[in-house]
């Protein structure tokens, strides 16, 4: 059996909608963002849209399901409830072979909810309900599933001060007194420009590997450019991944930078989870003791594929 790997992140219902320009105007919603909304709002915009398809999402699951679309072997640890959002939830995974091991209760909150809308020119804007998702604290967290992982990808969405903070350091505390590499999405620019000095400071002191996009490396190190950006994070000696969309990809280890071409495609569809799935495919490629290059390689592969698609789902 291939190498297994734990996902933990925020376990969010995706529901995609096809929606024009004057929707997202007529109902204040800033195209391309992601806006975290309150029960009220979300039960309002529930009635108003027409569902195209509902599947277990949030970045890190995204990650896994790419990850067992590949013969990997991933679990994940998120937090539901036990209304009919959570059972849509454990049954997307467990159908594409995605370990989910949550013990599901019935909980004060609901399900996580994120509707994605889908303009025509392919932009995603999402309005998202945390639910339950974000309070994944740290007795959530069974010390054996850490233990018997080879790698653990939390994602930066998940670090808030309180129950989330405390989860994310007894996963760390874990982790590296069983010597397991511990690797983090960046997630957002407004999750980097918020938590900035502790997204340093984790890298610095305890993530083997980050992963984020261009714009949130340069947020993170404040920068205005990537080449300034990678003179700084090349002294931490950590390996860090940099998407770049149709620029590529590249990633820096012992001072070296590897860079890595963008996979043509003809016809983006949808560009939801297109990190979450370059994620996959490298980290997918680094379990399995492929070189650097061919972990870049293949995450591309999976973000071409996954970018002509709706949903962030191959399998």
């Amino acid at each position: 059996m291939s190498k297994k790997i734990l996902g933990i992140g925020n376990a969010i219902v995706d529901v995609f909608v096809k929606a024009d320009d004057n929707f997202l105007l007529n109902n204040k919603l800033v195209k391309g963002s992601m806006k975290l909304i309150q029960i009220e709002e979300f039960e309002n915009l529930k009635n108003i849209i027409k569902i195209e398809k509902i599947e277990a999402g949030g970045s890190v699951a995204n990650t896994m399901a790419g990850i067992a679309y590949l013969n990997g072997n991933p679990f994940f640890i998120g937090k539901i409830s036990s209304d009919k959002f959570g059972k849509i939830y454990k049954q997307s995974l467990e159908k594409i072979n995605v370990n989910f091991s949550y013990i599901e209760k019935n909980e004060n909150l609901a399900t996580g909810t994120s509707i994605i809308f889908i303009t025509p020119d392919s932009e995603r804007t999402m309005c998202t309900y945390l639910g339950i998702s974000s309070k994944l604290s740290a007795e959530d967290i069974d010390g054996h599933y850490i233990k018997e992982a080879k790698l653990i990808f939390l994602e930066g969405y998940l670090w808030d001060k309180g129950i989330t903070e405390e989860m994310f350091k007894k996963v760390i505390y874990l982790a590296k007194k069983n010597h397991i590499k511990i690797a983090m999405s960046l997630s957002d620019i407004f999750c980097v420009t918020r938590h900035r000095e502790d997204f340093i400071k984790l890298l610095k002191d305890d993530l083997n590997i980050l992963f984020g996009n261009e714009n949130e490396i340069n947020a993170l190190t404040k920068k205005n450019n990537l080449f300034e950006s990678i003179k700084e994070l090349q002294e931490l000696n950590k390996l860090i991944i940099i998407t770049r969309s149709d620029k590529g990809s590249l990633a820096m280890l012992k001072g070296k930078v590897i860079n890595c071409d963008s996979v043509k495609v003809d016809k983006i569809l949808d560009l939801t989870g297109a990190g979450d799935l370059f994620a996959s495919g490298f980290l997918k490629e680094y379990l399995d003791k492929s070189d650097i290059k061919k972990c870049l390689q293949t995450g591309s592969e999976l973000a071409a594929k996954i970018i002509q698609k709706i949903g962030a789902r191959l399998n």
